[in-house]
């Protein structure tokens, strides 16, 4: 699939929408700017009071600025019936209307907008008016502040030290079980169920073009019959992971169970759809927040995707993104999205970040191996669903997946390879059982797990043993 490019043309406004009707605020723009480290002490206050951040609790001046020091993107979530009355607000107070990213079947648009006026008309009528470039450019500089668009890349590098028996496990016909499996049952529910004709959607950066394991490989040892597609939804993307989180995901996920001496992933025998939609795995830019809702809403429209996995997020609760996730969630696509990793950007946030927060998706997270304590950068909270073991409390040491090249793995935490090792397990558990409904797979999942009467207040519903999910 090709790259959806941004676009900027003009739109000519039917005659049609009353006058009467328009809201026409003549306020000017405030004379001074709201600083950002303002808008970024209100943020933080917010999460620290209502665990989540959404642009309806700042008013009109506090958007306006953040709108205007950054990119001017403004994501608007309109009523049925109301697209045209956007045009017309819009085009009362700005030069011209200008759509930097294409327009999809959901019932949002993307305006360039410049002036206060227009934001306090819109505010009166809209669903949401999100900023949606702001945390790109939330650092003092003008400029995006790059450390964030870089965060959690690069690090997908081979394991040359890893130690047969401790680390990973030998299994035919030449491949590598990572460490953690045990703790799922995964190598028992390998008997009964490889993920075979289940077809799973990872939201990321995209794959590697050097890791074969991912391309050519895909199909090798016990790993057969089986597809993958690489597509883009990031405005000048390509397939190619530059990134090195997607690739890592993937392997962990669905990773050949092969002849080559690299590790199998859970799912080894599932179909795997990969969407490269972000830079990195905080969701900051505008162009990744498009990527990111154009990705929900491709996995919505294919009939043969089950299982949509996500492993990147954001502090800032998006209209549009929600908007797309529940047209996923409309088409019954079981979702699971990470619950957060923390670095410092994060650093005053605590519990589920977004999207794991929203009711539609399930919020995973990770554990030590002793089961009871949180990995050292991992989200907890009363959000969380589902938990995967991903951590050695003894030496740190995170589960196996593919590094960008090679067949020497490499290794990956975080609440990120989480969400992809649980999506892993819901493969293997639908693949078993092809007919049941998605609520069905998640009874199972709630069932085999550690709390499965009483949710756990910070882990939810716990590890699932899979092979015991498999029996029920």
């Amino acid at each position: 699939m090709k790259p959806i490019y941004p676009i900027l043309f003009l739109l000519a406004l039917t005659a049609c929408s009353r006058k009467d009707s328009i809201p026409t605020i003549q306020n000017s723009n405030p004379d001074t700017l709201i600083p950002k480290s303002v808008i970024n002490d209100f943020i933080a206050q917010k999460l620290g009071e209502e665990d989540h951040f959404e642009w309806a609790m700042a008013n009109d001046s506090l958007l306006w600025s953040a709108l205007v020091q950054s990119d001017s993107v403004l994501s608007i979530g309109y009523n049925s019936g109301d697209r045209e009355k956007v045009l017309q607000v819009v085009k009362s107070h700005e030069a011209a209307l200008i759509f930097p990213f294409k327009e999809g079947k959901l019932p949002f648009v993307n305006l360039k907008v410049s002036n206060f006026a227009t934001i306090k008309a819109l505010r009166t009528f809209v669903r949401y008016a999100d900023p949606i470039g702001y945390g790109a450019y939330s650092g003092e500089n003008a400029r995006p502040t790059s450390s964030l668009l870089n965060f959690g890349c690069g690090s997908n590098t081979a394991e040359t030290g890893l130690v047969a028996g401790t680390d990973y496990t030998d299994i035919a016909p030449a491949a590598k079980q990572s460490w953690n499996y045990s703790y799922h049952h995964i190598p028992e529910a390998w008997q009964s169920s490889t993920g075979e004709n289940i077809k799973v959607m990872i939201i990321d950066t995209g794959i590697s073009d050097d890791q074969e394991n991912l391309g050519t490989a895909f199909n090798q040892g016990s790993s057969s019959g089986r597809s993958i597609t690489r597509a883009v939804t990031y405005s000048g993307g390509t397939t190619n992971d530059e990134c090195g989180h997607g690739t890592s995901m993937a392997g962990a996920l669905a990773g050949p169970r092969g002849t080559d001496g690299n590790t199998a992933g859970i799912a080894y025998n599932c179909n795997l759809l990969m969407v490269h939609a972000a830079e990195n795995v905080v969701i900051l830019s505008s162009k990744s927040v498009n990527g990111v809702t154009d990705a929900y809403v491709m996995g919505g429209d294919d009939p043969d995707v089950k299982i949509i996995s996500m492993s990147m997020g954001t502090i800032f609760n998006l209209g549009q993104i929600k908007d797309a996730i529940a047209y996923a969630d409309s088409k019954q696509k079981l979702m699971f999205c990470a619950a957060g990793t923390s670095f410092s950007f994060f650093a005053s946030f605590v519990g589920v970040i977004f999207p794991a927060n929203q009711p539609q998706v399930h919020a995973v997270t990770g554990v030590k191996d002793n089961l009871t304590t949180r990995c050292d950068d991992c989200h907890e909270g009363s959000k969380v669903d589902f938990t995967i073991v991903m951590e050695k409390a003894s030496t740190g040491l995170h589960p196996l997946s593919l590094a960008m090249s090679g067949n020497v793995p490499s290794t990956v935490g975080g609440s990120s390879v989480a969400t992809a090792s649980c999506s892993g397990i819901a493969a293997l558990i639908w693949s078993k059982y092809p007919s049941y409904p998605r609520d069905s797979i998640l009874s199972k999942m709630r069932r085999a797990a550690s709390y499965p009467v009483t949710r756990n207040s910070t882990f939810g519903w716990g590890v699932v043993d899979v092979a015991t999910a498999l029996a029920l």
